[in-house]
């Protein structure tokens, strides 16, 4: 198996976003700031840490109107800034996924993979 889901990982993502303070950053139809070309497909912006540094949001999000909870994760490995980051999707339309996966992959230099939201516990996530 390549990858094993976990539903108790999944919970923790869910607590994250709803006890945390999302600020939208870019709304659904923002032109990327650096990328012309690129238009934002969802909502997108971040869930802040208690200490409040807006260099380091906890959590990056792409968020539609179809409830709070995660359906996935997408990973990003972009070669130009040296990163690999991750950014949940959160109340999107399989269409909207499908679209922010293409913005996501609109250049050469950033690709990623998707992890979605699953309901399996492997018997290695569960406390003893």
């Amino acid at each position: 198996m390549e990858f094993e889901n976990n539903a108790l990982f999944w919970q923790k993502v869910d607590a994250i976003f709803m006890s945390g303070d999302y600020k939208t950053i870019y709304k659904k139809g923002t032109v990327h700031p650096h990328y012309r070309d690129l238009v934002f497909p969802a909502d997108y912006g971040h869930v802040m840490s208690e200490k409040g540094n807006d260099e380091e949001p906890e959590l990056k999000v792409f968020k539609g109107n179809k409830g709070y909870s995660a359906q996935a994760i997408v990973i990003c490995a972009n070669i130009l800034e040296k990163t690999v980051s991750s950014l949940v999707l959160i109340g999107l339309s399989e269409e909207e996924i499908q679209d922010v996966l293409h913005f996501l992959n609109g250049n050469e230099f950033q690709k990623t993979v998707i992890i979605r939201k699953g309901r399996s516990i492997p018997s290695w996530a569960t406390a003893e």
